[in-house]
């Protein structure tokens, strides 16, 4: 496994098979799931599309973390392997091996029904959906979650969120680093021990919905996994803004809520809370504002300091977090708009 850029995907378009904004953003370590499929892959090179996959390791894991399925695999792509010295594996070793195409069937046995988890799972799954679409197959894949970012969660207090960190940090042992059974050998142990501290301590996991999309033409394709701040700002929110928050008060569905980036919290987590509790996410401060997280009450730039010149409301993150569970109902958009008939509205005039 190598360090992956981030947020790699697929430029997809036409109509969505199941609305983004329908599906749940993140969810507590406690509820129960129905397993996750631990996935890497080694590839020619970082460009899904261009770049092909020349081994991949699927585990399907029960809700407990026991492998129930699996599909390990070299690929013989039809290309130069790239960079043989980081993964070992040569043209002469893959020439005979199947191809993407021949397992991806006993793939979707082990994804239906799991979330799919990768370390920087961006990349995996760009990956190994871009090899699903040139074979002319659409995986299951309707969430996914990233083992990075619930490291980032854990507050762990390491130097780096690497796997052969965490995997040293909890005493897994790597044998074969750059191997994809290996490799997800140890992620599965790695995962396990992140799943119990984030039970323990009332964390919310990193789980991603993720889309597929129809072309005209009938063929599917994949969302691309976009950061989630960047999506939220765009999100419509669909409660009416009920002004500043007030001390003391609850929050109201429809406020809207900036994050500065003096928090301990990562903003991931943040925007996951203020999605579910039916409040708005926004990247700017303004009079429309609601409140603004914040742990720097004295801050001298950024979004808190624009909080303090404009009269907002700052709030830490544990406070957010104390107030976020009780947040009350606020007036839908479709309450706001009269649509009785024209003929039935009264005159005022």
């Amino acid at each position: 496994m190598r360090e992956r850029p981030c947020d790699v995907g697929l430029a997809c378009h036409s109509q969505s098979m199941s609305p983004l904004t329908s599906a749940p953003w993140g969810r507590p370590a406690r509820d129960p799931d129905g397993g996750w499929a631990v996935i890497d892959v080694e590839t020619s090179g970082f460009r899904p599309g261009q770049a092909r996959v020349i081994s991949v390791a699927v585990l399907g894991l029960d809700a407990d973390g026991n492998v129930e399925q699996s599909v390990v695999s070299l690929l013989n792509p039809g290309v130069d392997p790239g960079p043989t010295h980081v993964h070992g594996l040569t043209t002469a070793m893959l020439e005979d091996q199947p191809q993407f195409g021949d397992i991806v069937g006993d793939l979707v046995k082990v994804l239906r029904g799991r979330t799919l988890v990768a370390h920087n799972v961006a990349f995996d799954y760009a990956f190994v959906t871009a090899e699903a679409e040139l074979a002319g197959a659409a995986l299951p894949v309707d969430s996914v979650m990233c083992t990075v970012e619930l490291g980032r969660r854990l507050n762990l207090g390491l130097d780096n969120l690497r796997l052969e960190t965490l995997a040293a940090h909890w005493g897994v042992t790597q044998e074969r680093p750059h191997d994809a059974f290996d490799d997800a050998m140890v992620l599965t142990r790695v995962l396990a021990s992140a799943l119990q501290r984030a039970r323990e301590h009332d964390i919310w996991l990193p789980v991603r919905p993720v889309t597929r999309r129809r072309w005209p033409n009938g063929r599917v394709t994949h969302e691309e996994l976009r950061p989630l701040k960047a999506l939220a700002s765009r999100m419509p929110c669909p409660y009416l803004n009920p002004g500043p928050y007030v001390r003391g008060r609850p929050l109201v569905q429809g406020m809207r809520v900036a994050l500065a980036s003096e928090v301990r919290r990562t903003h991931e987590e943040l925007v996951e809370r203020i999605l579910h509790a039916g409040l708005a996410y926004t990247d700017a401060v303004d009079h429309e504002t609601s409140l603004v997280i914040c742990n720097d009450a004295a801050s001298e730039q950024g979004k808190g300091y624009q909080a303090k010149q404009l009269g907002v409301p700052v709030v830490s993150d544990v406070q957010f977090m104390d107030c976020v569970t009780g947040v009350i109902g606020g007036t839908s958009m479709e309450e706001f708009i009269d649509t009785a008939p024209a003929e039935e509205q009264l005159a005022l005039f």
